[in-house]
């Protein structure tokens, strides 16, 4: 765990690297363009719905506004609180290359010298796959949320479990495919990697600290993912 948390040290304390900053700056921007631009599908569709023939009839004169407004509202941040977490980490797989690099030149210049950014291709693919993983993974836990939702931290906990999985893989693996591409195994530590996802998970549930969140969790995988493969060359990275 100790390892997990050094990793995340340095990742916050790289936030006020430019590289890093430009990265912050476009994957929050493109994350919450997606949110507004479903926002506003939700609003036009449930303008359709309130406006149709049976459910107007149910309404009272004038209430059409206001119900499409708080439902739109209200299923919004719905959608935000359950798929923040995917949307921002597929956002960030079209990004990660810049944080890790970024990562690599300061704390692992030798590894930054021998590193093979992966073709736009291969990271279409991995964050497609990253995303799917998530969506089902979430999805196969929301029923057993909503058992445990009269416990009030159950659902909660669940999710904050699954995401923790998701999370430690993906934000490890955004580092190390760019050195061991044809590896078949992740070579960060399931537990290094599950103490990051559950810290980036939690992190994501703090208002304004969420939107930081992906980028912190990128750079603290890299630290993670370097000191493993030092481990597995024989070596330690020279800024462990």
């Amino acid at each position: 765990m100790q390892a997990a948390f050094a990793s995340l040290l340095k990742g916050f304390g790289q936030l006020a690297d430019p590289a890093v900053i430009r990265v912050a700056a476009k994957s929050v921007g493109v994350t919450l363009l997606v949110f507004a631009a479903g926002a506003a599908a939700l609003w036009w569709g449930l303008g359709l719905f309130v406006r149709s023939g049976p459910v107007e009839a149910l309404l009272p004169d004038g209430y059409e506004g206001p119900a499409q407004a708080f439902a739109a509202l209200a299923l919004s941040l719905l959608a935000f609180w359950l798929l923040f977490r995917v949307v921002a980490l597929a956002v960030l797989q079209f990004f990660a290359d810049e944080i890790v690099a970024a990562v690599e030149a300061r704390h692992y210049p030798e590894a930054a010298a021998r590193a093979k950014p992966l073709p736009f291709a291969r990271d279409l693919a991995n964050s497609l796959r990253g995303a799917g993983r998530a969506l089902a993974l979430n999805a196969l836990a929301l029923p057993i949320a909503l058992l445990l939702w009269i416990t009030g931290i159950g659902p909660a906990l669940v999710l904050l479990l699954v995401n923790a999985v998701l999370l430690g893989r993906e934000l490890t693996d955004m580092a190390w495919l760019r050195h061991e591409a044809d590896c078949a195994a992740n070579p960060v530590p399931k537990a290094q990697r599950f103490a990051l996802g559950a810290a980036i998970a939690t992190l994501m549930l703090v208002p304004f600290a969420n939107l930081l969140a992906p980028v912190v969790g990128a750079a603290a995988g890299t630290h993670l993912a370097q000191r493993a493969l030092a481990r597995r060359a024989g070596t330690e990275p020279a800024d462990a």
